[in-house]
């Protein structure tokens, strides 16, 4: 769809939306409901557009038929990245993505996906869930008249594809990176010049040469899209995606209207997607690691400068951030002091744990 026919439509459908908006009513217990769901990612993409139509067929069975949701992939409904004013405005009503898609509307929606050197999947949802995260999140996407619900989470990502070596900062200024959120902003500080492209567009533009370098997700995705084929060298980990949370939001107009009943499933089935996101992940990233080795890519890691770099880049822009308003400031408080009390916790159990056993399967005494 074209911009200008979506922004059409929208300015239509939300002024519709608007004259029945304030006195919402509460659908029949009998009664079946038709929702349109969007997504920036294609239908199908591994664990990203295929566990979007997941949640849709989850809660179409929950709900016996009653809550039926059509999934529309990028570009088949509303442009990729239009897909927040889209569930804003009524044109659609949830989506299915990943919160650092709307930094241009409030670049405070990283912190509920990831941030560098952030929290891992397990520590998002645990500050989400139980540190008062989601409080903060509802009342961040309050502005936006949408609920977010947390739907899954990538895991740790790649720090991206290159096709020459990155030593230094210098090696940076002036290079062409798809990026997305606050990572694409501490790459922008360190002399780089990002952009955030959408699924579909990453591969022709490493191969017309229109970017440099592209961070998508991790081997599995990145393996199924064909980065392997285009690019030398795989940067891993990722310093600015430790753990990527995936959303569903939903206008919340639509979602007062729902009996009680299947507002309740739709939570269940946002809360069984995290599991069926995380593990689908954590498997198939296993499995299409080697076939990326085995297509001769060298692998690399960020030296300790540029990670250092990196690091100061990020504090930069996400204190900028947290500075904005009172509300920024209070998100921002509350994920750091989780991240700080992670850190150390982390180093002595997971990170001990992780080099533990790959000693030992190394060394072959396993």
């Amino acid at each position: 769809m074209k911009r200008r026919a979506f922004l059409s439509g929208a300015g239509v459908a939300a002024g519709a939306f608007a004259a029945t908006a304030a006195a919402p009513s509460i659908v029949k217990a009998d009664e079946t409901i038709n929702w349109r769901m969007v997504m920036p990612w294609p239908k199908g993409t591994p664990g990203l557009g295929a566990n979007g139509e997941l949640f849709a067929e989850r809660v179409n069975k929950m709900s016996g038929g009653r809550l039926n949701i059509t999934v529309y992939g990028a570009g088949e409904l509303v442009p990729a990245l239009e897909c927040m004013d889209a569930v804003e405005q009524g044109v659609a009503d949830l989506a299915h993505a990943t919160p650092y898609y709307w930094f241009g509307k409030d670049p405070a929606v990283s912190f509920f996906t990831t941030i560098p050197f952030g929290l891992m999947a397990w520590e998002l949802s645990g500050w989400l869930r139980f540190g008062g995260g989601q409080a903060l999140w509802d009342e961040l996407y309050a502005q936006f008249n949408v609920k977010p619900f947390l739907a899954g989470n990538t895991g740790l990502q790649a720090g991206g594809w290159f096709n020459k070596e990155i030593n230094s900062v210098d090696d940076l200024k002036g290079l062409k990176v798809r990026y997305a959120g606050i990572g694409g902003e501490a790459m922008r500080r360190l002399g780089a010049t990002p952009s955030l492209l959408p699924a579909a567009d990453i591969l022709p533009s490493l191969q017309s040469g229109a970017i440099d370098a592209a961070e998508w997700v991790g081997p599995w995705n990145d393996y199924a899209f064909g980065l392997a084929s285009v690019a030398k060298y795989y940067y891993t980990p990722a310093f600015a995606e430790p753990g990527s949370g995936i959303e569903v939001f939903i206008n919340k107009d639509k979602l007062a209207e729902l009996p009680e009943d299947l507002q309740e499933i739709v939570a269940v089935a946002a809360q069984a997607n995290v599991d069926q996101t995380v593990s689908d992940f954590a498997f198939n990233n296993i499995q299409s690691y080697q076939a990326i080795l085995d297509k001769g890519t060298e692998i690399r890691h960020f030296n300790d400068d540029l990670i250092n770099a990196f690091a100061g880049a990020a504090k930069e822009a996400i204190a900028e951030i947290a500075g904005k308003n009172d509300l920024n400031g209070r998100i921002y408080a509350s994920l750091m002091d989780f991240a700080k009390k992670a850190a150390p916790y982390g180093k002595e159990f997971e990170a001990t744990a992780l080099n533990q056993r790959a000693n030992v399967f190394a060394n072959g005494s396993y």
